[in-house]
């Protein structure tokens, strides 16, 4: 058998460079580049290996791309948006050093197993020989020494192995390929990297290296279950489809449409399924749950019959078990994955979203929703959108409130443009209001809802979609926890819009402190410190704006409206990153609530606005139920 003597590391590059993945007969190379933040676990290693790789990739079979990120997390954050915008095809690796490098990787690694996409991370580790035990940065457990830092990327991982010798390395990369193609269970893979295993030879068996195709499966659903299922839907009087970020996916939005077209099913949509079906679909009836809009939710609250397709049924999207409120109300679940097929009791249709899609619209070409009931949907929809329209065009004054910018952008961003937001109260407002009329416009993280995400995020997709416009939509709170990144964006010449909202607070949970007694405790930022924090204050003076220059960024500074669209104009018309900065209203107004979310109320207090919130709280709670 030939051999090949390389590194672990060398050969870990070279593996990767020869890996694809295929989906409906398109082949791309499944790890696309290399994010990496070096010290002394990895620089000697995956650094060297990546380096030689840089001078000669000849041997490799090709380059590995790589990027330097300023952040461990960003640098997760990053792959996982790419992966999303490449829909799962593709993704990166990540790699860092021991100890606090790695743990910074950890939060990273929750978002892409929680928002189920892959990302590839290679921690460096403590020496495997234990020769220099213990080692900088390493955490010593006096009840064993098989332990280490990255051992806190099980719990975060979809798979994760530690590398102790050599022979280890192919096998485990093997499960890593696995796991990332697999759409039913992907997302974080983490494979520790001792530091003194990286740079030690072997004699590598040769045909690893070769071009290896890894099939991204689209399992049918049996005939049984959609039989079932189709039966159920004919006997329901006030059906409702709940697309989740599963259709996109399953590259399944025309399939989604010509069944709501045939059927005549109103589709709501989750936070990442948002586009699967066209806004301006007869069908469309928007967002679902503690952040949907009321066309949406008032279909939910009366539906005998929710088909959910590719949702895992998150809080939100359930408004904390509340939302469905007839008594009699079934479900049916399509999702690939049995975990979340079960939810609620449902019946399961286990199987690939456009595979189960196409076989049911066959089924039921017979069948429509009463004229009745589609009266209904169609009178909930255009209310909402008068609605939408209305919100959009407030001229709220004397600051412009944060939905008049999203009016503002949804109007001049194109379809295959990519608004990227995450946490806070923009995903709440957005998911309410947006209208997108593809599956990529929409690119909002709200499963593990990261802080910090929206910068990274917009490089990841940049290098994703190069072609397409992005905007990131950043608060303040936001760009003070992980600006960093926006130095490599510079740095790589990558063109993102970013849009910074500066209300000088935390809006979101300001609100939801307020409704619950708190009174906006610790959310303002104001001039204090001590116990001064419920109270006004002088604003604090920094400036976000002169920090965004100091990147490298060029900053368009708006105050109305108005100035905001000629400002989008001009950044579009730009071949560098640019930031528009405006100022935002911190107290709204924000769009109807029609939907609940249970955060619970202290019991007892002195405080007189608590007891008042605790009351409302307990008729909050009354409707929520278990669905099984």
């Amino acid at each position: 058998m030939k051999t090949i003597r390389l590194t672990v590391a060398q050969a870990a590059i070279r593996f990767l460079i020869n890996q694809y993945s295929e989906s409906d007969g398109v082949e791309e190379r499944l790890i696309a580049g290399a994010f990496g933040i070096f010290g002394h676990g990895n620089v000697a290693g995956i650094g060297q290996a990546l380096l030689q790789n840089e001078i000669d990739p000849t041997p490799d079979g090709g380059v590995m791309p790589y990027y330097m990120p300023r952040n461990e997390q960003g640098m997760v954050n990053a792959a996982a948006a790419f992966a999303k915008a490449k829909n799962r095809t593709q993704t990166f690796l990540c790699t860092s050093s021991i100890g606090p490098g790695a743990l910074n990787m950890v939060t990273g690694a929750a978002l892409a197993t929680t928002n189920r996409l892959p990302v590839l991370l290679f921690p460096a580790d403590q020496f495997a020989n234990r020769k220099p035990d213990p080692v900088l940065q390493q955490i010593e457990n006096a009840q064993t020494l098989d332990t280490s830092v990255n051992d806190a990327f099980r719990p975060v991982s979809v798979f994760f192995d530690r590398i102790n010798r050599p022979e280890q390395l192919l096998p485990s990369l093997m499960q890593a390929m696995r796991a990332l193609t697999d759409p039913a269970d992907t997302g974080a893979v983490t494979i520790a990297m001792p530091q003194d295993v990286q740079a030690e030879a072997y004699d590598f068996p040769a045909e690893a290296f070769n071009k290896r195709v890894w099939h991204i499966r689209r399992p049918p659903a049996e005939v049984s279950q959609l039989k079932q299922a189709a039966q159920m839907i004919r006997e329901a009087k006030k059906p409702l489809v709940i697309a989740g970020g599963g259709v996109i996916y399953a590259k399944a939005a025309k399939e989604l449409r010509d069944f709501a077209q045939v059927t005549g099913i109103p589709v709501s949509d989750t936070q990442a399924g948002k586009g699967a079906i066209n806004c301006d679909h007869p069908q469309s009836v928007g967002g679902v749950g503690s952040t949907g809009g009321d066309s949406a939710n008032h279909l939910a609250d009366a539906a005998d019959l929710v088909i959910g397709i590719g949702t895992r049924y998150s809080d939100f999207t359930t408004a904390s078990r509340t939302q469905f409120k007839n008594k009699d109300v079934k479900f049916i679940n399509i999702n690939i994955k049995p975990f979340d097929a079960v939810k609620n009791g449902a019946k399961m249709v286990v199987a690939d979203a456009r595979e189960a899609l196409i076989a049911l619209t066959e089924m039921l070409s017979d069948y429509h929703v009463s004229a009745e009931y589609a009266q209904k949907v169609a009178a909930e929809r255009e209310a909402w959108l008068a609605k939408v329209a209305q919100l959009y065009h407030l001229g709220h004054g004397p600051l412009p409130a944060q939905i008049e910018v999203f009016g503002a952008l949804n109007e001049l961003m194109g379809e295959n443009d990519v608004l990227i937001n995450a946490a806070g109260s923009m995903p709440g407002d957005l998911q309410a209001l947006w209208q997108a009329k593809t599956p990529v416009q929409y690119h909002v993280e709200y499963a593990f809802s990261t802080m910090g995400y929206e910068i990274p995020a917009g490089m990841g997709v940049k290098i994703a979609l190069p072609d397409s416009e992005v905007v990131a939509i950043v608060g303040d709170g936001t760009y003070q926890m992980l600006p960093m990144e926006l130095a490599t964006v510079c740095q790589e010449g990558l063109k993102v819009i970013y849009v910074l909202l500066e209300n000088h607070g935390f809006a979101s949970i300001g609100a939801l402190s307020e409704s619950r007694g708190s009174q906006r405790f610790g959310t303002r930022y104001r001039m204090g410190g001590g116990n001064a924090h419920h109270q006004e204050g002088e604003l604090v003076p920094v400036d976000i704006a002169k920090n965004a220059e100091s990147w490298g960024l060029t900053v368009l500074k708006v105050k109305t409206i108005a100035e905001f669209k000629e400002a989008y104009r001009q950044a579009t018309k730009m071949d560098k990153a640019v930031m528009i900065f405006i100022e935002t209203d911190l107290y709204g107004p924000n769009p109807p609530s029609s939907s609940y979310w249970d955060v619970p109320v202290s019991q007892v207090s002195r405080i007189e606005s608590t007891q008042k919130a605790y009351a409302e709280y307990q008729q909050g709670i009354a409707p929520q139920r278990h669905y099984f």
